[in-house]
């Protein structure tokens, strides 16, 4: 199947969409991108949507959610022209959408006691709408009405992409919120854990924009932090934040290290009349040594470590990440010959083509869920497409 898979990230800086073809074969599932296409958003936009997630009307939500889905459905129209396709030509799009607000650990409610949710926009009907293409969306309820938290989804992917034989492999994402999997020597699923260490770009993104009055949305390739000294009392103020301590499976988001966490990280640089060089040095290194903090979790040891994410721009970043693992090898998702910016979407498109052969996708040792879960609502392009997917020509 040729299936599109659209992401984007804590961050709110874009959409990604990747075309990829995928196809069983008899371990696992062959899967071969075609064509990446970024579409970033403009700068009012994503104010918009940060916004949104702190303080959003139901107005306002409602309308972003609609004008989010043409958003999506652009990105999704872009991969396929890279690719000198028609959509006709296109199976299924998977679709993350834009995450809004996550509550992975539930909040209580009389009579019902912790309620799990999270909330993704975008519409999926707008997508099938303008593509004409079957559309998978809403990928991380399922998961947590099993008792799960929704996160993070793609450790199975990365099973399927970057296990090796006799190498144990951290796989690390530096997207909005980093995250990592650990996968043992071996195939399969055994031994895999995976979970969110906590923040990466959204923290440094959101500094720049305070920082420059909205001039700059990120520290470009880590020049800022290069320029700046890691402030050691700082940082130890950072590494005890609770959630580095808090055991897996474990996800996060902008409630826990969003614009609260912007403020106090402002407040205490001008307690310590910090240059900001050095305030961003300082955030570049707590996020390379929470990366390192799942160390003390995983059962075995780590070969090497393979970053993807836009995080692996960021020079800096991925210095202390070889300084924190040193003598192991760190490397970016491109020595493996894959895209670093392109993993998390090629993931929803492989969700996407998991739930409609009715393959779970959940990994349940990572997320907390109950049992492994069939993921996400199917939005059909039209009559007769579930026989069109299952036709011996789409499967292949």
């Amino acid at each position: 199947m040729k299936v599109v898979g659209l992401m984007s990230g804590t961050s709110g800086d874009g959409v990604d969409a990747a075309l990829v073809e995928i196809g069983p074969r008899k371990a696992g599932l062959r899967i071969k991108m075609i064509a990446f296409h970024p579409l970033p958003y403009p700068r009012s936009l994503r104010q918009r949507i940060l916004s949104a997630s702190v303080s959003g009307t139901v107005s306002e939500l409602c309308h972003l959610n609609a004008l989010l889905g043409e958003w999506f459905a652009n990105a999704a129209l872009g991969a396929i022209r890279a690719a000198k396709l028609h959509p006709k030509d296109i199976d299924l799009i998977g679709s993350h959408g834009q995450t809004v607000h996550h509550l992975p650990y539930g909040v209580k409610d009389a009579g019902v006691g912790a309620i799990r949710s999270t909330f993704q926009i975008a519409e999926p009907a707008v997508i099938a709408e303008r593509t004409g293409v079957t559309t998978v969306a809403d990928f991380r309820p399922r998961d947590m009405a099993a008792g799960g938290q929704g996160a993070p989804l793609t450790p199975g992917v990365h099973a399927l992409l970057f296990r090796h034989p006799r190498r144990a492999r951290l796989i690390v994402n530096l997207g909005g919120i980093s995250n990592v999997t650990y996968l043992p020597r071996g195939s399969g699923f055994d031994g895999l854990m995976a979970f969110d260490t906590g923040p990466a770009n959204m923290v440094l993104d959101g500094l720049m924009a305070r920082i420059t009055n909205g001039r700059m949305s990120m520290d470009r390739e880590g020049r800022g932090a290069a320029r700046g000294q890691v402030d050691g009392r700082l940082l130890a103020k950072l590494l005890a934040h609770p959630y580095l301590s808090q055991a897996p499976p474990k996800s996060t988001g902008r409630e826990v290290f969003g614009s609260k966490m912007l403020d106090e990280l402002l407040a205490m640089q001008q307690a310590q009349q910090l240059p900001v060089e050095n305030l961003l040095a300082t955030c570049s290194r707590w996020t390379a040594e929470a990366v390192g903090s799942a160390r003390r979790w995983i059962r075995g040891g780590i070969d090497e470590v393979i970053v993807g994410g836009g995080g692996v721009k960021n020079r800096a970043i991925m210095q202390h990440l070889a300084d924190v693992f040193a003598p192991v090898p760190v490397s970016a998702f491109e020595s493996q010959g894959w895209d670093s910016k392109a993993i998390e979407a090629v993931a929803f498109a492989v969700l996407a083509y998991q739930t409609v052969m009715e393959q779970c996708g959940n990994v349940p040792s990572v997320t907390g869920a109950a049992h492994p879960a069939l993921l996400g609502c199917i939005v059909p392009s039209g009559p007769g497409w579930l026989a069109r997917l299952r036709s011996p020509r789409r499967r292949k």
